[in-house]
């Protein structure tokens, strides 16, 4: 009987080689004693309460995909080096046909307790536990000696990428007409202009009590309408920056000061002013499915663009009342075309095409943001979404 010891190494080039090789870090990974190679499997126990089978996943990779909840790309690799400004979802893009199902692949072994604590540089190897397909962790690439591992705070990989939302979230997006009509607004600059933008002083008149001190700068724009029914969901608030006062000692009622501290556009008299709240946005949620059926639809699109593509913020005509929550995924899918037919000459509705995929980030109760994760299709504002369909079925 064969033993073979956990040690650094690069990956031989040869298929015998390679299942040797993630048999051993998987034995490693464990924290167990490696075991002799059988003809049917090469397992290892994970722990001592919860044994369980691992296999390296072969190139005969969909027969084990088929025996879980996940289906793997054809050209899914065994093995993947974690890039810095990957996301969960270019990983999952790797290995899954449904990259938002990134939650069922990951195996919780002691090293990878969920899938946000994996760093720039980590291993992660397909594998089959229990005849379930895997993914699991060998930790850094290189690993010269045991060390505890220094990271930033947020090191880890997110979600999804941060960076497309961050903007997005500092501000009210959503407004009522009370909250409008009720908002300070600026009456005139300081100094005598049409417009301006960051490091200029404004007049403000309305401000109500308790007086806050940072104030997010929002122009009312178009009303958000439910396309089904035209009830009124509320107004957008398109941002154009933020304010801080000046004069917080002027009596109520009178004309304040603030300071333009920020501006992503220009700032205009009238434009209205809602004090900045605190932001509870959780980047590390897991996407899922939502639990009953949503048929909704694209109401806008943020920052008013006709077409929508990857990584761009649109509203939603359902919220947390209609079952959806952060980390919801949905189909989105192209609304289906009307044309004549060219015998009778009466109209044919066309079926509707699957699009792309978008993920929920910020809820209200009847209205919610989401990314679009993936576009395969032109997108535009009145296209459909739903539960996810499975991808065999498209």
């Amino acid at each position: 009987m064969r033993k073979y010891n956990a040690s650094p190494f690069q990956l031989p080039c040869s298929r015998f080689a390679l299942r040797a090789v993630i048999a051993i870090s998987l034995a490693c990974l464990a924290g167990c004693a490696s075991r002799a190679p059988t003809p049917e499997a090469t397992s290892v126990t994970v722990a001592a309460t919860a044994p369980a089978v691992i296999e390296p996943l072969t190139d005969t990779r969909a027969a084990a995909a088929s025996a879980g909840t996940v289906v793997l790309r054809e050209d899914a690799p065994l093995r993947y080096v974690v890039r810095k400004g990957d996301t969960l979802w270019d990983i999952a893009q790797h290995f899954l046909r449904d990259p938002w199902q990134w939650p069922e692949l990951w195996y919780g072994n002691s090293q990878v307790r969920n899938p946000h604590q994996i760093y720039p540089g980590d291993v992660l190897t397909l594998v089959s536990v229990d005849g379930r397909t895997r993914l699991v962790s060998d930790g850094p690439l290189e690993r010269l000696s045991p060390r505890i591992r220094e990271e930033a705070l947020d090191a880890s990989l997110p979600a999804i990428p941060i960076e497309a939302i961050r903007n997005f979230l500092r501000g009210p997006r959503l407004v009522t007409l009370e909250e409008t009509q009720r908002a300070p607004y600026i009456v005139a600059f300081v100094d005598e202009r049409l417009a301006v933008g960051a490091n200029n002083d404004v007049y403000v008149k309305n401000l109500a009590q308790p007086i806050a001190y940072n104030y997010a700068v929002i122009r009312v724009g178009e009303p958000y309408r439910d396309p089904e029914t035209r009830k009124l969901l509320g107004y957008e608030a398109i941002p154009a920056g933020e304010a801080e006062l000046r004069t917080p000692d002027a009596p109520v009622g009178s004309t304040a000061v603030m300071r333009v501290t920020k501006s992503s556009r220009e700032v205009l008299i009238a434009d209205r002013l809602l004090p900045i709240e605190a932001e509870s946005f959780e980047a590390n949620f897991h996407p899922h499915a939502p639990l009953s059926p949503v048929d909704g639809r694209i109401i806008s699109v943020f920052d008013g663009l006709s077409q929508i593509s990857q990584y761009q913020i649109v509203a939603l005509n359902r919220g947390s009342e209609h079952g959806v929550d952060a980390g919801t995924v949905l189909d989105i899918l192209q609304s289906g075309r009307v044309v004549p037919d060219p015998y009778t000459r009466k109209a044919v509705a066309l079926p509707d095409q699957y699009a792309g995929v978008l993920m929920v980030f910020k809820v209200t109760p009847q209205l919610s943001y989401a990314l679009v994760m993936n576009a395969i299709r032109p997108l535009h504002v009145l296209d459909k979404v739903a539960r996810p369909s499975p991808s065999s079925l498209r």
